[in-house]
């Protein structure tokens, strides 16, 4: 028996220690539309001619300024800390007089490459985005109304709109353009997997090849996680919701008012997975064995019956691409080896050493 382990896992590293057009395909769910790994681009000569561009420049300073908060106490670091690979290590966010948010802080990593925003979508550019937490009583609580005469009364900051957009006639879409420009320059750094994707085959070991067998097979997660940033840009009901209990959360819904997408949230990137616990749009998870038990488990402990949905129409209904896994103890450490691989060493930006003031 170890004999025929020893040569099927041979076998598996032997798939993978080859250029990626030459892999096995992945097994996807017929209707999936996915896309192929990616590496990440080398670094860029180019990035700290790039932070010095007038409205990045600005940007990084609204972001790390509390002046844009109703307090003066809270910026957009409080929460999104480049310390903390630009989320904040807690189960959901703490804002404006200790009041806890609902969801969990997203990363901020690599932003520019998203389609929606929050884990719900109701944002669809990172200027809208921008100026949901600004004016949240429970996060920065500013009156939209009085920010724009705060930062005016600044000479320095006027100074820095006027070399970003030429004016200083500023208002709110500029802000909001200045934030969404800063927050596009955050990008993960290279992981051990982008290099073993450009063929430095030693960066990985075989733990981590097997567990991205398993990830493009037997655990099913390309069905969700594919492409460069490993995610579908979309919505899934992964049977979280906690309907009519403690932690229910609609999700999506409470967009769309779609019965359908009751429980949907939205599928997050796996770079750099490990430096952004804890998980979920609950943030309830801080155990990435546990949290892979449970999806080895199928997810399907809240899918209701059909009188259930007939009497209820907006019972949520766990997605049919959750199914029982099947994976061994050993397969569970091989997959969460494999996401140690895709998780990139943290790049800590300096805050600015003095705001305009």
């Amino acid at each position: 028996m170890r004999g025929q382990e020893a040569v099927s896992q041979d076998y598996v590293l032997a798939l993978y220690n080859k250029p990626i057009s030459e892999w096995p395909k992945p097994q996807i769910d017929s209707g999936i539309a996915w896309s192929e790994f990616r590496s990440l681009p080398k670094v860029d000569t180019s990035y700290f001619a790039l932070m010095e561009q007038p409205d990045i420049k600005l940007g990084k300073f609204l972001f790390f300024d509390p002046i844009l908060s109703g307090s003066n106490q809270i910026s957009c670091s409080s929460c999104h800390n480049p310390q903390t690979s630009w989320a904040d290590k807690l189960t959901v966010p703490v804002g404006h007089d200790h009041l806890e948010g609902t969801r969990n802080t997203p990363s901020l990593l690599n932003v520019y490459a998203r389609k929606s925003f929050f884990w719900d979508g109701r944002a669809g550019s990172l200027e809208e985005q921008a100026l949901g937490p600004i004016e949240a009583h429970h996060e920065m609580n500013m009156e939209i109304t009085k920010l724009i005469p705060k930062l005016k009364a600044i000479p320095a900051y006027n100074d820095l709109f006027i070399a970003a957009y030429g004016d200083a006639d500023y208002s709110l879409p500029e802000v909001m353009k200045a934030l969404a420009a800063f927050q596009r320059t955050l990008t993960s750094r290279r992981s051990r997997f982008d290099e073993f994707l450009d063929g430095n085959y030693k960066m990985l070991n075989s733990s981590e090849i097997r567990g991205l067998h398993l990830f493009r097979t037997k655990a099913r997660c390309m069905n969700c996680h594919h492409g460069q940033f490993f995610t579908d840009e979309s919505f899934h009901n992964i049977g979280l919701t906690y309907y009519k209990r403690k932690y229910q959360d609609l999700g999506r819904y409470e967009v769309t008012k779609k019965a359908e997408d009751v429980g949907k949230f939205r599928t997050p990137s796996l770079r750099d997975v490990m430096n952004t616990d804890p998980w979920m749009h609950n943030g309830l998870f801080w155990d990435m064995t546990g949290l892979l038990n449970m999806y080895n488990s199928g997810m399907q402990m809240n899918s209701p019956k059909a009188d259930e949905k007939e009497a209820d129409p907006l019972y949520p209904v766990t997605d049919p691409l959750m199914k029982k896994l099947n994976l061994s103890k050993d397969e569970i450490q091989d997959l969460k080896a494999f996401l140690e691989s895709i998780t990139a060493t943290k790049y800590r930006m300096h805050r600015p050493e003095k705001l305009p003031r």
